[in-house]
């Protein structure tokens, strides 16, 4: 037997909900549990999205770092973007992939606070799609119960 976490995940919540809940006395107890199941549920939906977000997160920040390199006036800065821009996932693990994302939106921060000091057509169009990618990843991170 292979178990698949989603799976077990989804049928506890189902059965925590279906079984449980209406036998509990007090409707304290039938909420408290309900709620749980209810984070199993979210908990089963992300593992089985949680590689696949990850992966597109860090592909959208290294295109954004490729485009950003133009503008930056910062050398240490431009050199870190470029490093990044050119990086890829060594490991499909989700431990690896949040690693690596929090490495590059850490970077995203810095990029963010210089671009922000510089003047321009050029640097503002890179604050917009610095915007953009915030917004999109705020969508990405949306559960089924949305902002969880």
């Amino acid at each position: 037997m292979k178990p698949d976490p989603a799976k077990v995940l989804e049928t506890v919540s189902m059965m925590l909900i279906m079984e449980f809940v209406p036998q509990l006395g007090s409707s304290y107890a039938q909420q408290a549990l309900a709620g749980s199941a209810t984070i199993l549920a979210v908990a089963r939906d992300e593992i089985d999205r949680a590689a696949a977000r990850r992966i597109e997160e860090n592909r959208a920040l290294r295109r954004l770092f490729a485009t950003a390199r133009e503008v930056v006036t910062d050398t240490d800065l431009a050199a870190r973007l470029t490093e990044a821009a050119a990086g890829e996932e060594g490991s499909l693990l989700v431990s690896d992939l949040d690693t690596s994302n929090q490495g590059l939106r850490g970077l995203l921060v810095r990029l963010h606070e210089h671009v922000e000091a510089l003047r321009g057509d050029a640097a503002r169009r890179l604050e917009a799609a610095i915007w953009d990618e915030l917004r999109a990843s705020t969508e990405r991170r949306k559960t089924i119960l949305g902002n969880f």
